[in-house]
């Protein structure tokens, strides 16, 4: 077996410190398998809500006061909606608090199938 040397040592803690600073933080709303958990809460005075519709592409129904927002999972995990598109977020949650945000308090319009 060959002694530990000190550019080993060196190079092991470089790499360890490498892989932490590279590894992913969870989050409460990230538990299981990079899933957001489903939501029901007023924020702001609007009801949001979420839910995961299942699909293999990891769907999503979010809702403010009972108006669907659609909302899209980037391929990097971050999600977008229609009133926030250019604003990429962490949640789906997010997404209907950042909508909110938007809106400043004005209605949202039911966005039309294609």
């Amino acid at each position: 077996m060959p002694e530990l040397t000190r550019r080993t040592a060196l190079t092991a803690t470089a790499a360890l410190a490498a892989a932490t600073v590279a590894a992913p933080r969870a989050s409460a709303e990230d538990h299981h398998h990079g899933s957001p958990e489903a939501f029901d809460e007023v924020y702001k005075g609007r009801r949001i809500q979420g839910r995961a519709t299942g699909g293999h592409h990891g769907g999503w129904l979010v809702t403010v006061d009972g108006v669907e927002l659609h909302v899209m999972r980037n391929a990097d995990g971050t999600w977008i909606s229609v009133v926030s598109h250019y604003d990429p977020v962490p949640t789906p949650r997010a997404a209907a608090r950042a909508a909110v945000d938007e809106l400043q308090g004005a209605r949202l319009l039911p966005f039309p199938a294609s």
